[in-house]
């Protein structure tokens, strides 16, 4: 068996508890490079996986013979190293918010065209075994009309699980980009627009730094309106001290759905007729201790290239979801409702 050989560029939290360990985990992979600003990083992970340690991506693509890249850089650095991958023959895997304008995004999505090779975007959250019932039940149809909902994602902040702490450039703008919007808001946008099968269609929002040292956004609350005219709120914060949460309702004309945060249950539906369906389908993965499950997104993103078919989160998905998110930021900005085309 042939087996596809994987560089790892940007070797931070996302790498070293995601895709690492996922892809580590399969027989039909071989690690030939890890690349990181910190070389030790990426030298340490060269010790336990095998490859080589490079402190440059245009060094790595250029020396090395790579079918798979995952793009776990700062955000800022996304678009280029994906397109440079892109061109340099290689499928590409690139986390979430996958660039930090349109132009980057659809730059992305035209360079894999153009080398015939494969795009995904991280947005994990549409593969959680809760999500994906919960998308199974609105799909039914035995809820009806969905009328409104309400979202949120939230942790103690990067300060809490990133390798650089509270030095970590999720806290620098001209690296990030954006703060808790685009790190958790984005994950759960992309998850109401897949859920609903709906595009958002207008939003307003407050983007704010309230509590954390930077200058990006610790905290995030949006009103959507969606294009089926159901209207809700999500909430992305680095500031829920107490814990993660990754909750959302969904309210509709025959009952509501509960996403939860339960180790005995994750999915509960509330009929209007009294019933009452509980499913227990396995957690949502977290950043916290002993939270580490697999995202699903390494098998994905390989068993679609391996399998020849269409990535299951496609860079025009999620081009769509940053979209909304600099809606948000120019609604935040103008303190006005903002269209989103």
């Amino acid at each position: 068996m042939k087996k596809l050989k994987v560089a790892v560029i940007g070797n931070g939290s996302i790498a070293k508890y995601r895709h690492i360990p996922e892809y580590a985990s399969r027989e039909d992979v071989e690690f030939v490079a890890f690349c990181d600003f910190t070389i030790e990083l990426a030298e340490a992970n060269v010790e336990q996986f095998g490859g080589k340690a490079y402190t440059s991506y245009e060094e790595l693509l250029a020396s090395e013979d790579v079918d798979v890249v995952s793009v776990c850089t700062q955000n800022a650095d996304h678009a280029k190293v994906s397109i440079a991958a892109a061109k340099a023959g290689a499928h590409v895997l690139c986390e979430k918010p996958m660039a930090t304008s349109l132009e980057e995004a659809e730059a992305m999505i035209q360079a894999a065209a153009d080398n015939n090779v494969q795009l995904m975007i991280g947005h994990n959250q549409r593969l959680m075994p809760p999500h994906v019932k919960a998308k199974e039940v609105l799909a039914s149809g035995r809820l009806g009309k969905v009328l409104t909902f309400k979202t949120t994602f939230g942790h103690g902040g990067p300060d809490a699980w990133s390798v650089q702490g509270d030095t970590s450039w999720f806290f620098d703008k001209s690296k990030a980009f954006v703060g808790a919007m685009g790190d958790l808001g984005v994950h759960k946008i992309d998850l109401i627009r897949w859920l609903f099968d709906q595009e958002v269609s207008e939003v307003a929002a407050f983007v704010e730094t309230l509590d954390k040292q930077g200058d990006v956004d610790d905290n995030a609350t949006c009103l959507l309106r969606m294009q089926g005219g159901a209207i809700g709120t999500m909430a992305a914060s680095w500031t829920y001290y107490k814990g993660e949460d990754n909750t959302t309702s969904v309210y509709c004309e025959h009952g509501v759905l509960e996403i939860k945060d339960n180790a005995d249950e994750q999915v509960v539906v509330r009929l209007t007729d009294g019933t009452v369906e509980r499913y227990a389908v396995g957690a949502i993965a977290t950043n916290e201790e002993g939270g580490q499950t697999s995202s699903g997104v390494i098998d994905a993103f390989l068993d679609g290239i391996k399998n020849g078919t269409k990535p299951v989160i496609t860079g025009e998905e999620g081009m769509k979801s940053l979209n909304v998110v600099l809606a948000a930021l120019e609604s935040a900005k103008t303190s006005a409702f903002v269209k989103v085309n």
